[in-house]
């Protein structure tokens, strides 16, 4: 029974990327955006990889590489051009080409949880709030409904999104 019950949450959960997805296609952030940074997701979080694949030859779409306690912005080439990074997540494989930041017209965070005054949850090591600490682009995080609170916790050097989306609603500021 217990395989049974797994075997339909990641069917939920995959249904609802998708529908977060989609609802994030028809955002006139990402219709105008030609550079998109993105994540590839670990379990538990908004599901990327069928997106990438589907925008990476339509868009530069760029994927987080861990250098020490930062993240780097690397362009995806298609899911040959990864590796197993640090924690296991697929990263770049090619860590010579990079894009300047200024190039980057959106970012789309994963989180732990969000908030509907738009703060965001990470996992506690703080690679993210480094990382949109530097760039100027529009930051969308996307989680599931269940990961949408009324109000979470925020540190002074926490970053707002500027939008976030669930698989039942998108939030604006």
């Amino acid at each position: 029974m217990a395989s049974l019950k797994s075997s339909y949450e990641k069917t939920t959960l995959l249904d609802f990327s998708g529908t977060i997805l989609k609802q994030l296609e028809g955002t006139e952030l990402f219709r105008q955006a030609s550079c998109v940074a993105l994540y590839n997701a670990i379990p538990g979080e908004v599901q990327t990889a069928t997106f990438l694949e589907k925008w990476y030859d339509k868009k530069q779409l760029l994927l987080p590489l861990v250098v020490g306690d930062d993240l780097r912005l690397l362009p995806y080439e298609g899911i040959d051009s990864l590796k197993p990074g640090v924690f296991g997540i697929l990263e770049p494989a090619d860590q010579e080409t990079t894009i300047p930041e200024t190039d980057i017209d959106l970012i789309v965070v994963p989180g732990v949880a969000f908030d509907r005054q738009l703060n965001r949850m990470g996992r506690g090591k703080g690679y993210y709030d480094r990382l949109l600490s530097t760039l100027q682009a529009p930051k969308i995080g996307i989680c599931f409904d269940f990961q949408l609170q009324e109000m979470i916790p925020v540190e002074p050097f926490d970053k707002k999104m500027d939008m976030i989306i669930t698989e039942k609603e998108v939030i604006t500021g």
